[in-house]
């Protein structure tokens, strides 16, 4: 099945900015990158020339020989068989990051020849910067990061009318409830399918969930593989050990990442690198603490005490070794692990509306709140519960303290408001933004 991206529209909008500069794409690997430029080449333009630094390591001499842009179309042309026109020919630079004397080119694309549409993509690209020696035309290009398919956008490939009840909701009411339970059921399904493409459109053709285990341990296994192919040797064991790692600290109570849980006596500075590195290569999000709410949150956060998540909420299940069939027991799903498949799954919900740098906040050990969000100059406490039962004392605690003007948690209780508290079901997590 193919899955329709929503950044496509933001692609496209791209293209027709007066203002385009060459184009970066960032995300973890097997998100889709290399797919939906190569459709966002098919819808918009007349033809495609596709490079790939990885698989075609011979274009990198061309690239290291001159950084003139018309001397470089050239080639490609050569290369592609194609005329590359301005305006109708879509040229894509895939895995770009193993080509430093590429990136550079992006700044004479910008500043010589802006009239050719340039896009690339760089899984690694992150990892590739922080790279000694390495180098990037700041402000020659724009960059946009792309993830894995959201629950939004399984819904709309899976069940297209249920995708527009939700799309369709503009009030802040109850939904009926035939309409809610169907929609948390399938919001329970992607909790445990994810959002990697190849497994949501694997589980859409087949309902086969053996077929979509294998390919989430795959996709596992491959980036466990990237370690060792762009780690220093030094650092791969560290990595390792982080990313193994992970469940563990998540599987708490207090989800603080501690370094003496990797190993006893661990220091900070130990990991540090390796930790930089799985956030750089999309693998993860860290989360730093603020105990004290105030604008700006970035200003506030405690580097010591963070957590981390996985990109992908089907990987993390698939690294707890969670059975799928736990969906259809009822809530066993969200009694065990103590509903941080739900944590996850918002997490990387609010990653993708409101950026990479995230927040949760702590009252030493009396009270935390899950995320804050700092927004139209508001800072907004988030909270979040896999089930039914909203009791807690922490958001209760933290409003009492800090009078916030809104509140959200999620659950799969339905949609509704009690003065500044909304209550959001948790298959409405996409559309945050638009109730704020």
């Amino acid at each position: 099945m193919e899955i329709y991206r929503s950044i496509l529209k933001d692609l496209a909008a791209w293209k027709d900015s007066r203002f385009r500069k060459p184009l970066v794409l960032q995300g973890a690997r097997q998100v889709g990158k290399s797919w939906v430029l190569n459709k966002f080449g098919k819808e918009c333009f007349d033809n495609c020339v596709y490079v790939n630094f990885d698989t075609m390591p011979e274009i990198k001499q061309d690239f290291a020989r001159t950084k003139d842009p018309k001397r470089l179309i050239n080639v490609l042309s050569m290369v592609s068989g194609m005329k590359i026109e301005p305006g109708r020919t879509l040229v894509i630079l895939d895995e770009i990051q193993e080509c430093n004397d590429a990136l550079n080119s992006l700044k004479y694309f910008c500043e010589q020849t802006p009239e050719y549409t340039i896009v690339c993509a760089g899984s690694l690209l992150g990892v590739a910067l922080n790279r000694q020696g390495a180098s990037f035309p700041v402000g020659k290009v724009d960059f946009m990061h792309m993830y894995p398919v959201s629950f939004s956008e399984y819904l709309a490939a899976t069940n297209p009318d249920l995708a527009e009840i939700l799309q369709g909701i503009t009030d802040i009411e109850p939904l009926p409830e035939v309409i809610h339970s169907k929609l948390v059921d399938t919001y329970k399904t992607y909790l445990v399918l994810g959002g990697m493409p190849e497994a949501v459109s694997r589980y859409a053709d087949t309902y086969d969930w053996k077929q979509v285990d294998a390919i989430l341990q795959n996709i596992l296994i491959a980036y466990s593989l990237d370690f060792s192919k762009h780690i220093a040797a030094r650092d791969i064991p560290r990595v390792f050990a982080v990313w193994n790692n992970i469940e563990g600290h998540l599987a708490r109570d207090n989800r603080k990442f501690r370094y003496t849980e990797i190993q006893k006596g661990a220091r900070a500075r130990e990991y540090e690198n390796a930790i930089e590195w799985l956030c750089l290569a999309g693998l993860t999000h860290r989360v730093f603490c603020v105990n004290t709410p105030h604008i700006p949150l970035a200003a506030y956060k405690n580097s010591s005490y963070f957590k981390m998540y996985l990109s992908d909420v089907g990987l993390l299940r698939s690294k707890f070794r969670l059975e799928p069939t736990s969906v259809l027991l009822g809530d066993r799903l969200f009694t065990e692990f103590k509903g941080v498949l739900s944590e996850n799954y918002v997490l990387t919900s609010l990653v993708r509306q409101f950026g990479e740098e995230q927040f949760y906040w702590s009252s030493g050990n009396t009270a935390e709140i899950e995320f804050m969000l700092q927004y139209n100059g508001s800072i907004i406490p988030v909270e979040v519960k896999s089930g039914n039962s909203v009791t807690a004392k922490s958001l209760s605690e933290y409003r009492k303290k800090y009078e916030p003007d809104i509140a959200i948690r999620f659950s799969t209780r339905n949609l509704r408001k009690d003065d500044n508290l909304i209550n959001i079901p948790l298959y409405l997590t996409d559309r945050l933004k638009d109730f704020l």
